[in-house]
């Protein structure tokens, strides 16, 4: 046909596509609802970015930061970010000024903000770092051994599980257990003549360290050890006596839990091949990033600090983390820093990490915030479509961007300035933790007795009691003081899960004692809404730690039991279960059990 088809009869033309098996009215129906619904798309998509950029707007939210505030969350998110802003927050941060925190002549702040400037101190240092991997190295040394606590080794198992095994690094493991089985497990998986061991503490007193370091002096040599502790401490002291290799004094200004990109970080990333310079100059990227002072929407620290100080105290307090691959492990180092920095005076900010993440948002309470760290390389799509769930149900939601391992040293940055700014917001001091040294001073206690007190098991009324009414704003946490497995890990998941389908409650999990250097401080200072379960069992073998007068077993039980008693003496509803057998498979029956009792009201 040539022409205009409108002025030749198409009879015969539809005809033959009908014999063909093409119906027209068919295709005209369908293109008409395909461009209505591309229409429809397009608008809502329209409609979207419209109101994003009006809550951006709205609240003062910076472009790198995607969230979704409920109507009656986003006025007081805005007045407290154009407070943080009127009142000078960054600057007064950078100038140091303890008056954001209760100072001044407040313990524990102006000696507390080191972590500002370390990069360049360290990038200083890398050059020293690089000749002393080299020499260990060229040794012949394989594995690296962090022995540390909270701040010490938090953000090194971070840096350890987002960067994994690398060419030309040792193989590092950390040791932050004092579980007899779980010292056993590093010690038998090394060979100890190729270990260089990492001693970390700040104060120098970590009895758990301490107790690692005396343990694996026993069986290594002065020169297979070196020292990551403040100047001063009785850490530097006792490697001067015993000759050990070398000691790196950190800057002492800097808080544990702020320390991640100091040598607390740095030193046991160097030994496992991490470019540490790398790390420091996506640190120096966020520095840049918070240094802004006029507006919040430059400033994403300043922002996402005041936002989440807001909604907590507007009832959303359980900061609920998303994280993508390969940073999946990041709540580790992020649940101690928020919690120990938030937790005290009745109130804070409870993180709630590597808790399974439903696609139903009617599990969730309305005491919940979602931060979800998004690998846009490599998107997640289960965690996307959770995401905007969430964000359909009326929940806040928070999407940052997540640049592979090296830009941890961004992230860490970012988040730690953010925790400063909701110290301000919540009126608490963001870098003291007066309630760790209960559990600390319990466990003395119980050592110095020279006996460990017989604690009762809870049965079936007892457990539901703990768990019946623990409804939002509660949240439950759940503490093991056994050896971290994965096994152990995936069975309490479905434990958590169980739990919060039953009662809605956000629900939290530690490894004993780490989490007495962790979340502990939240545990008792914080506001009084948690339930806690506690998790033990027997070692299979124990040893005796050199003139301690004391194995790691009773270690362990000391520090369950003091913390337990801690708990207690709070007024807080805490109980103990004891596992027999495999913990992991103790577990399961555990859940088994719990959903019963809950499931019968």
């Amino acid at each position: 046909m040539t022409g205009p088809t409108a002025e030749r009869d198409s009879t015969e033309a539809l005809a033959a596509l009908a014999d063909a098996g093409i119906d027209m009215t068919q295709v005209t129906d369908e293109l008409l609802v395909d461009g209505v619904k591309q229409f429809e798309d397009a608008m809502t998509e329209l409609l979207a970015g419209i109101e994003e950029r009006r809550a951006a707007v709205a609240t003062g939210r910076p472009p790198r930061i995607h969230s979704s505030l409920p109507s009656d969350l986003e006025k007081p998110v805005g007045e407290r970010v154009k407070k943080a802003v009127g009142d000078s927050v960054a600057k007064r941060i950078w100038q140091r000024d303890p008056s954001l925190w209760g100072g001044p002549g407040v313990p524990e702040i102006e000696d507390r903000l080191g972590w500002l400037t370390v990069s360049e101190a360290m990038l200083e240092q890398a050059p020293f770092l690089d000749e002393f991997v080299q020499e260990v190295r060229d040794e012949g040394f394989t594995d690296a051994v962090l022995l540390g606590m909270g701040g010490s080794s938090l953000g090194p198992e971070v840096i350890r599980r987002s960067f994994g095994d690398l060419p030309d690094g040792l193989r590092l493991q950390v040791l932050d257990s004092t579980h007899p089985d779980a010292v056993f497990a590093v010690q038998e998986s090394i060979d100890v003549e190729k270990t260089i061991f990492i001693v970390s503490s700040k104060s120098g007193g970590t009895v758990e360290t301490l107790s690692h370091y005396r343990h694996f002096k026993a069986v290594a040599q002065p020169n297979q050890f070196v020292v990551v502790t403040d100047p001063g401490s009785p850490l530097e002291a006792l490697a001067e006596h015993d000759g050990l290799r070398r000691v790196f004094a950190n800057p002492s200004d800097i808080g544990g839990r702020y320390s991640v990109l100091s040598y607390f970080g740095l030193v046991p990333a160097a030994l496992m091949g991490v470019n540490i310079r790398a790390l420091l100059h996506r640190c120096q990227v966020a520095e840049q990033m918070c240094a802004h002072y006029d507006s919040s929407e430059s400033n994403s620290g300043l922002w996402e600090g005041a936002a989440l100080g807001e909604l907590a105290l507007q009832g959303r307090d359980k900061l609920t983390f998303v994280v993508s691959p390969p940073i999946e492990s990041f709540g580790l180092w992020a649940e101690q820093l928020v919690a120990e920095s938030t937790g005290k005076k009745g109130r804070g900010i409870v993180p709630v990490c590597d808790e399974p993440l439903s696609d139903s948002p009617e599990v969730y309470g309305n005491d919940r915030v979602f931060l979800y760290r998004r690998n846009f390389e490599e998107p997640d799509e289960h965690a996307d479509a959770a995401i905007e769930r969430l964000a359909a149900a009326g929940h806040p939601t928070f999407t940052l961007p997540a640049h592979g391992p090296a830009d941890l040293g961004r992230i860490f940055f970012l988040t730690e300035f953010a925790v400063a700014v909701a110290g301000w917001a919540l009126d608490i001091n963001a870098f003291d933790q007066p309630n760790v040294q209960e559990a600390k001073d319990n466990t003395k206690r119980v050592l110095d007795s020279g006996s460990i007190p017989e604690l009762e098991v809870a049965g079936d009324d007892q457990l539901h009691a703990l768990l019946a009414d623990a409804k939002p704003p509660h949240y439950v946490a759940i503490m093991a003081y056994v050896p971290p497995s994965d096994e152990f890990d995936a069975a309490i998941s479905d434990l958590r899960e169980a739990i919060r389908g039953a009662t809605g409650a956000a629900t939290t999990f530690g490894y004993g004692p780490r989490f007495l250097h962790s979340t502990g401080q939240l545990h008792k200072g914080g506001a009084p809404i948690g339930r806690f379960l506690q998790l033990v069992n027997d070692p299979q073998r124990d040893a005796e730690i050199p003139d301690a007068g004391y194995s790691f077993g009773t270690l362990i039980a000391a520090q369950s039991a003091g913390d337990l008693q801690t708990l207690r003496a709070h007024g807080l509803p805490a109980e103990r279960v004891k596992l027999e057998g495999d913990a992991a498979a103790a577990v399961r029956e555990l859940t088994q059990r719990i959903t019963g009792l809950l499931q019968r009201g």
